[in-house]
């Protein structure tokens, strides 16, 4: 895979300055260094460390550093960069103190999700504890979790924005709610290790994102469209369209976690998205517009009249302001670079 590209790398980085003077001579250990939010932070991380001489070094864990290291030979071979092999639930220690601890393992997988719902229960909430030892025993004081709107449960469709203080919650007794609950227990998890051992631990629940490194085979809608895009395809929707989704492009993202793990309260968590909402079928027909000559859009299913939308859209009214956070690059926008990005890539997915 190609580097990200330097404007988006730029974006960060002017961004996101204040949080990154936080990590000057800092030792960061990363957990899901090689998924989607996790090569976004490396790679943005590697970028301001060398542009700021931050002095700062990362220790990423990865199941198979290998496999990382030949997608993404670049960031293997950063000096500032090391890999410890390990599963987030049983990893051993690395040696030498460390200042900071992101948590970022464990991706949104509908696919285990719904095939070993207890797997990833297991994986989430014993991650995260293994994790928060972790950073007691190396000395680090600063943690972040990145959890997910998941958290709330299914969104009333009277609800057009979901803020922090909603108190609605996944079924407890529902399989499919496994994702949401193990969250839930993981950001649980910080508190009591913030209240017990004064660890400044902060809380990201993460919506839904577009951008390089996003899969575009997985449950991700934007996603499949791009695949489909790309592979000069009609885009399909195989529901009826109507759900309301919003995305944030992956260079936000990146700036509004560096910021919430540098300046985010203890114990508090923040929703991290977008608020412009937009159906499935607007957002296919956003993608398709990206591409010459404009694919086709095909929705499965007519809607069924009556029945109100499924909405999955944040409030981000603690993140702007307490912490100057903003939707600063459009859809649109992130569309067109994530398309070209892949097209660099190498052509059809």
């Amino acid at each position: 895979m190609p580097r990200l590209p330097t404007d988006d790398l730029e974006h960060v980085l002017r961004h996101a300055a204040r949080a990154f003077e936080s990590l000057r001579d800092a030792r960061v250990f990363v957990t899901g260094g090689t998924g989607f939010f996790g090569t976004w932070l490396l790679e943005s991380f590697a970028h301001a460390n060398a542009a700021l001489k931050l002095n700062a070094r990362a220790v990423v864990l990865s199941r198979d550093p290998g496999a990382f290291a030949q997608k993404c030979p670049h960031l293997a071979e950063d000096a500032s960069l090391a890999w410890l092999r390990g599963d987030v639930k049983d990893f051993a220690f690395p040696d030498g103190a460390f200042t900071h601890v992101i948590h970022a393992a464990t991706e949104a997988s509908a696919k285990l999700n719904a095939e070993a719902p207890l797997a990833m229960f297991d994986t989430i909430v014993a991650g995260a504890r293994r994790t928060l030892d972790f950073a007691r025993a190396s000395g680090a004081k600063t943690f972040l979790l990145t959890s997910s709107g998941a958290v709330y449960g299914r969104q009333p469709a009277d609800l057009t924005h979901v803020p922090e203080t909603y108190a609605g919650a996944p079924d407890p007794l529902a399989p499919a709610s496994a994702y949401g609950a193990g969250k839930r227990a993981a950001e649980h998890l910080c508190a009591l290790y913030a209240k017990l051992f004064g660890l400044d631990a902060k809380i990201a629940r993460c919506y839904a994102f577009a951008g390089p490194h996003l899969p575009l085979d997985a449950h991700f809608a934007i996603g499949n469209f791009i695949r489909d895009g790309l592979r000069g395809q009609p885009l399909s929707i195989l529901g009826d369209g109507t759900p309301y989704r919003s995305y944030l492009y992956a260079a936000d993202l990146a700036v509004w976690l560096w910021t919430i793990l540098a300046e985010g309260q203890t114990a508090r968590a923040y929703n991290v998205g977008s608020e412009e909402p937009l159906t499935i079928a607007e957002t296919a027909r956003a993608v398709a517009r990206a591409f010459s000559p404009e694919p086709e859009v095909r929705v499965a299913q007519a809607p069924t009249p009556g029945r109100a939308p499924e909405r999955y859209v944040p409030s981000t009214a603690r993140a702007r302001e307490e912490l100057g956070l903003a939707a600063r690059i459009s859809l649109d926008e992130a569309i067109r670079r994530t398309v070209a990005w892949h097209r660099a890539a190498g052509g059809r997915p």
